[in-house]
């Protein structure tokens, strides 16, 4: 977990790449050393730095939820970060516990604390009030981007969609719907601070090493299988690549990924028929890429490549599996070997 902060800001600088800004100018802009920041592992990045870095993200994407989509996109930097707590967490009440110390590391405006009730556990995020009102933009972007942070590692260890019973925020929602459509959670109000509530059945889940094993073998695989989006116009790719790098989640609605790129679902099917394609079409190929290449491994069954590509049936998976290669997945590694 060493220099968390910087592995965050660069993962907040590949998102502001998604959202078409050049992150060399962002970093510029913000005062951060870009070359500095990629190549040295020891390069910090001070308070100031990081408010005009969520400052500027803001206002050059046009995005006032910009911390807020960041965090609804980070799965995979959220699966890297479940891997290291997962090591010494047997169950989700431990690694959330063991959790509370990356909200330091990722600033110090945080602190995380976890209340447990009979029936259900809370979780706050406490603001240092002099730095939150010193960093509006930090504070404000961050505690969005937090929040959904900790889902995703919760959906990370449980490789399910996990769904918070009440989200509440101290400050006033301009878009309501959009924060009740990214929490997962129609109940979304006012409080005297941040905090989330889930069900306390979650606590004593065990964390599944099968689940994990399975997580590790598609974080492998995903950086080899992006497709290069030479032409940053290309919505078609650009699609492919946030779907493949999400795909653990299973498959994104549409409303999901059009509302990560700022758009409507209209506008992101129309763009996509203008370049000969569909999001199902997209969808299509995210599988077929994942479930050739998850067949190079021999560890892995075909019940456990259909689960990870989302159906629940296997048969609905062997019929997919024909109609992509017009083989079955015995035949495929036969040819293939």
């Amino acid at each position: 977990m060493d220099n968390f902060q910087r592995q965050f800001t660069l993962a907040l600088l590949g998102y502001a790449v998604q959202r078409d800004l050049d992150p060399a100018a962002l970093s510029k802009a913000s005062g951060i050393n870009f070359r500095e920041l990629s190549s040295n592992p020891g390069y910090s990045i001070n308070p100031e730095q990081s408010e005009e870095l969520w400052k500027n993200a803001s206002h050059m994407s046009g995005d006032s939820l910009f911390g807020l989509h960041f965090g609804e996109s980070l799965q995979l930097a959220a699966l890297g970060v479940v891997g290291q707590i997962i090591q010494t967490s047997s169950t989700v009440s431990e690694a959330l516990s063991n959790a509370c110390a990356l909200v330091k590391m990722t600033s110090a405006i945080f602190e995380m604390q976890i209340q447990h009730e009979r029936k259900c556990f809370f979780i706050h995020l406490l603001a240092d009030r002099h730095k939150a009102v010193k960093y509006p933009y930090s504070y404000r972007h961050l505690s969005d981007c937090l929040l959904v942070f900790v889902i995703h590692e919760m959906d990370g260890l449980l490789f399910e969609k996990v769904k918070p019973t009440q989200v509440g925020f101290p400050y006033f929602l301009a878009e309501p719907y959009e924060y009740a459509r990214v929490f997962r959670c129609p109940k979304i109000g006012k409080s005297n601070e941040l905090l989330m509530e889930f069900s306390a059945h979650y606590l004593d889940i065990p964390i599944l090493s099968a689940n994990y094993e399975l997580q590790q073998i598609l974080l492998k695989k995903v950086i080899s299988l992006l497709a290069p989006v030479e032409n940053k116009g290309s919505w078609k790719l650009k699609i492919f690549n946030y779907l493949l790098t999400n795909s653990y989640l299973k498959t994104l609605s549409l409303e999901a990924v059009a509302h990560n790129f700022n758009t409507t679902e209209r506008a992101l099917q129309r763009k996509l028929k203008e370049e000969g394609s569909s999001y199902s079409q997209i969808v299509d190929a995210v599988r077929k890429k994942l479930a050739v290449n998850y067949l190079e491994n021999d560890n892995f069954s075909l019940k456990d490549i259909g689960h990870m590509l989302g159906y629940t049936e296997q048969t609905a998976f062997l019929r997919a599996f024909k109609r992509w290669t017009g083989l079955s997945p015995s035949q495929y590694k036969s040819k293939t070997n």
